[in-house]
């Protein structure tokens, strides 16, 4: 077997198709999770521990100096980061969840 016909058999099967659409659909899904994190969740936050904006939440382990950038942790990025994670996970436990509901009932 070619390897071209083994590549053509492997792209028209449903899988494929089906993961790429899942990809590009995740892709567009974080985006919304990362939006709604970072403009929605964040700034009523960051409000109410004081006024401070989570991206600028750093630990400075060097300062600047002539030509060189800082040297820190950005704890405030992580912060986002883990949120849009739990925010994601939920979903997708969500998704997983009804589906295996919907298996049960047929």
């Amino acid at each position: 077997m070619s390897i071209v016909k083994e590549f053509k058999d492997f792209a028209v099967k449903g899988n494929a198709v089906d993961m790429a659409v899942g990809i590009i659909i995740g892709a567009a899904f974080g985006k919304i999770v990362g939006s709604l994190v970072n403009d929605i969740i964040m700034p009523p936050i960051g409000l109410l521990i004081g006024g401070v904006d989570f991206k600028d939440l750093k630990l400075v382990l060097k300062a600047a100096t002539l030509g060189k950038p800082e040297v820190s942790l950005n704890y405030g990025l992580f912060i986002n980061n883990m949120l849009d994670f739990l925010i994601v996970a939920f979903a997708i436990f969500m998704v997983v969840k009804g589906i295996n509901s919907l298996k049960k009932k047929a």
